[in-house]
């Protein structure tokens, strides 16, 4: 099933007060960049993010969900209804999220 363009819409406003926050269209569902790195995506009509430390220490009691068959896991959000703590987890991220991978040049 492919996320719907209102629950995109929606997650967009809750992350609205973070700067270069950008969504690519990827196979129905959405990944979410935050500054250049990709911080998680919308599948489902679910927000999943990196399990790195920092998202595991900020919300540790999330679940494990895999984002589509044979995909590795990754955290379920389920305060997307909380501006102010999707704010704070993503900024908790960045730092340990990995630089994008530079494109090759044809």
């Amino acid at each position: 099933m492919a996320s719907s363009r209102e629950y995109l819409e929606f997650i967009s406003e809750q992350l609205s007060e973070l700067d270069e926050i950008t969504f690519r269209p990827m196979m129905g569902e959405f990944i979410i960049y935050y500054r250049g790195k990709i911080v998680g995506g919308i599948y489902d009509d679910r927000l999943l993010v990196k399990p790195i430390k920092a998202a595991i220490s900020y919300m540790p009691t999330a679940t494990y969900e895999s984002p589509y068959e044979g995909a590795k896991e990754m955290l379920l959000v389920d305060e997307v209804d909380n501006r102010e703590f999707l704010t704070g987890l993503f900024n908790a991220m960045y730092e340990e999220l990995p630089a994008p991978k530079p494109k090759n040049k044809k």
